[in-house]
């Protein structure tokens, strides 16, 4: 279904808030992580390995707008997420730190067009992340499985060619923190996947910037970008700007509004093979 371009007015403002953060704009502060890592023992408190500010796939809540662009054709979805990484048990050393955790997620969308607002997409993520904190440096070795499927709506209305979409993947990533910048790089390797003839092999980085607050808020951006050999290493890439509101640190609760940018092959488990673009404003909940 084709959906006419968002309000000029609605532009207009993604495009006065982008740049009003951007010029006001700084990540996690490295001895306050430190600090919080040494809290030892069973169900820790907050994350060795900051979440990813930009990352599609980060495991988080939130709930976002977004006025989509696939081969010409554009519609306005709603995109939402359920997930959370859960502690289970860190061990320390007087200049280290490690943890195990879960994590799991689901990411859907509904398009706001149809007569229902239908579930196009669903995506489960669950893992198991083992992170690491020595300072200002933290890595994170995952392994997870991901399965996405078809709303049942949307397969009656436009009968698609669905695509079986499952896999294990084992993803290593490592950051390194100053006090208003982080940057990450790593690589992926699928296994166990369906279809059977996937690229298992990718790579994937991404730099964050945190501002200096300002009362209660202060402003972020990152962007996040991934290359697979499915798609002859083409980037996708993720851009998100805005403000976080709430005490910085890990473990506390805080709240992002974010404008959103996208371009790449679809990070929407059942559309993987599409290229698409989105602009979208999203609010993000942390915990």
């Amino acid at each position: 279904m084709t959906a006419g371009p968002w309000p000029r007015s609605a532009r207009l403002g993604l495009v006065f808030v982008v740049c009003l953060l951007l010029s006001t704009a700084t990540i996690g502060d490295a001895a306050e992580s430190t600090a919080a890592a040494r809290a030892a023992g069973l169900l820790p408190v907050g994350e060795l390995f900051w979440p990813l500010l930009a990352d599609p796939k980060q495991s988080q809540f939130y709930v976002s707008v977004r006025n989509y662009d696939v081969a010409g054709d554009s519609v306005t979805a709603a995109a939402v997420a359920y997930g959370e990484t859960f502690g289970l048990y860190r061990w320390c050393r007087p200049q280290a730190a490690w943890q195990v955790s879960l994590a799991g997620a689901l990411f859907a969308q509904f398009n706001l067009e149809a007569p229902s607002q239908d579930l196009v997409n669903a995506d489960y993520t669950i893992g198991v992340p083992l992170t690491y904190r020595g300072g200002a440096y933290s890595g994170r070795l995952r392994i997870y499985h991901q399965s996405s499927h078809l709303g049942d709506e949307f397969l009656l209305r436009n009968q698609p060619e669905r695509i079986n979409l499952s896999f294990e993947s084992l993803e290593l990533l490592a950051s390194r923190e100053w006090p208003r910048w982080r940057g990450y790089f790593g690589g992926e390797y699928v296994f166990h996947r369906e279809p059977a003839d996937l690229q298992p092999g990718g790579i994937h980085g991404g730099v964050e910037y945190r501002g200096a607050a300002h009362g209660i808020w202060h402003p972020v951006a990152a962007a996040d970008v991934k290359s697979w050999d499915e798609f002859d290493w083409s980037a996708e890439i993720s851009l998100v700007a805005g403000v976080e509101l709430g005490p910085r640190g890990p473990g506390r609760r805080r709240v992002r509004l974010l404008v959103e940018a996208y371009n790449g092959h679809s990070p929407h488990g059942q559309f993987f093979t599409q290229r698409m673009r989105y602009l979208g404003l999203g609010v993000y909940l942390g915990f």
